[in-house]
């Protein structure tokens, strides 16, 4: 059992965690005469550090995803999901979203695509709240930084929140405010070609390729962001607002994490940042479920797709379920750290 447990330690820490890296480029700052523990020289580790830490992770992690995702084309998951009906329907679409794009941005426009085929409102919205709140690389990289305990019940929670969303709106019966250009399109079924091992492996290239170029500039920002929370915002400050002596942090957090427009793996240093100064894990966690589930720019663009009254049901069912999952993890972060 021990030796279980200091094989896991090792896969968090130094693979995921990757704090041999942390170490190396601490020595290569101090050489160069900077203090890694003043203001200037711990931002600096932290920024190098994060932007190569995240930046393997997320090559390799989309590479991975993409392969996986190439046996799963739009025509083949709208069959999947057609063979299944009622609460087995949306458990289904909520999965099929873990192998999906890494945000809602990019979500959206198979949601419009699987709604305007037929398929069940309440099954697309499953996979559509599933899709950017709890993708396979939000399960390795959560991993990196709260253990795999942590991971493992953020995923779970996320999927609950996609199947109960889901169910929901069926049940309310919302289809009438789908906009009428979706309602009305017609459903061609284009025959996916067949892929050998190669073709996987240059989609999944040009994906890694692609999203890198969309989600670079996001991690620089997420990481500048954590590096300043990190060495320059007193530690008082983050627990003050975020701590367990606010019983508004994680409402606060939601607020905050709405506007924003990032995927997983920006929110990842401001999350490691908020964790070390203090923050509590649901206020966190919550945050980050905000910002890649809610984000304005998605939310503009699910306007286009859906009538308000749909789109604030939606909103209002996601709103409730992070605050949910952040007062609950806040309540058990004994058991997790």
């Amino acid at each position: 059992m021990e030796l279980l447990q200091a094989i896991g330690l090792f896969i968090q820490d130094q693979i995921l965690g990757m704090k041999w890296l942390n170490v190396l480029i601490g020595n290569l700052v101090s050489a160069l005469g900077l203090d890694t523990a003043s203001h200037w020289g711990g931002s600096i580790q932290f920024f190098i550090y994060d932007v190569i830490k995240i930046t393997i992770l997320l090559c390799t992690l989309i590479f991975i995803i993409s392969y996986i995702q190439s046996y799963f084309p739009p025509e083949r998951s709208k069959r999947i999901l057609g063979r299944f009906h009622g609460i087995g329907a949306n458990i289904i679409a909520a999965l099929l979203g873990t192998v999906t794009p890494f945000c809602s941005c990019s979500s959206i426009p198979l949601f419009i695509g699987f709604t305007s085929a037929g398929l069940p409102l309440g099954v697309t919205f499953s996979f559509l709240i599933s899709s950017p709140m709890v993708d396979l690389g939000s399960l390795v990289l959560l991993m990196s930084i709260f253990g795999a305990k942590v991971a493992v019940w953020y995923v779970v929670l996320g999927l609950v929140i996609a199947v109960a969303g889901g169910t929901l709106i069926e049940k309310l019966h919302m289809e009438r405010y789908v906009e009428e250009f979706i309602r009305n399109a017609s459903s061609v079924d284009l025959e996916s070609p067949t892929l050998t091992k190669r073709d996987r492996v240059i989609f999944a290239k040009d994906q890694v390729v692609s999203t890198f170029k969309k989600v670079f500039p996001y991690i620089l920002i997420g990481v500048g962001i954590g590096a300043i929370i990190h060495n320059w915002i007193p530690e008082s400050w983050i627990q003050a607002v975020l701590g367990s002596n606010n019983p508004f942090g994680v409402f606060l957090a939601v607020l905050v994490g709405v506007p924003m427009y990032a995927d997983i793996f920006g929110t990842i240093p401001v999350a490691e940042a908020l964790l070390a100064k203090g923050a509590q894990l649901g206020t966190i966690l919550s945050f980050m479920m905000a910002v890649t589930t809610l984000s304005l720019p998605s939310i503009i663009m699910l306007r286009k797709a859906v009538k308000p009254k749909l789109l604030a049901l939606f909103i209002a069912i996601c709103s409730v379920g992070i605050i949910l999952v952040g007062y609950l993890f806040n309540a058990f972060q004994y058991l997790f750290i």
